[in-house]
């Protein structure tokens, strides 16, 4: 009982140990759910956007609940660069690759002159890495967006 009153004396006005908790109990469901809307989104309606935009909520989420703080501790400035950076060049790499290889900008049929695959069984994998790199520009772009318009662009402090 002692511990709940320190903590509660420590908290910040507003934070609520009921959100927070609950925030820390979704959060990786949340994110387990978009990693999954990504992996599914070439067999359903779905796919790299709508699980981006999952992933990234769960670190706004974070911010929100918590702080600003928090949420750039669990994903750092560093790691949203390089997998937005990364995400990016999953989607046009594939696309330029496909032109290279003598078809057009995301013909992932033309990949089957790598690996003999199948044109049929490359546009499946070509649309699952291309959903793949959109998910993780679109939960990048997103965090970011949120960083930035809730700091003020200084990143120190937040909501």
């Amino acid at each position: 009982m002692k511990l709940l009153k320190e903590r509660a004396e420590n908290r910040p006005v507003g934070d609520s140990l009921i959100v927070q908790t609950g925030v820390r109990l979704l959060v990786p469901f949340l994110q387990l759910f978009g990693l999954y809307v990504i992996v599914h989104g070439h067999y359903s309606p779905g796919g790299g956007f709508q699980g981006g935009v999952v992933l990234g909520s769960s670190f706004i989420l974070l911010a929100l609940a918590y702080d600003l703080k928090t949420s750039i501790r669990h994903f750092s400035l560093r790691a949203n660069a390089i997998l937005g950076n990364t995400g990016a060049l999953i989607f046009t790499g594939i696309g330029a690759f496909c032109a290279v290889m003598g078809g057009l900008f995301l013909d992932y049929s033309a990949l089957d002159k790598i690996i003999p695959l199948g044109p049929i069984e490359w546009r499946s994998f070509g649309i699952f890495l291309v959903e793949v790199g959109v998910g993780l520009a679109v939960m990048s772009i997103m965090v970011s967006l949120f960083w930035d318009l809730s700091s003020g662009g200084e990143m120190d402090e937040g909501l």
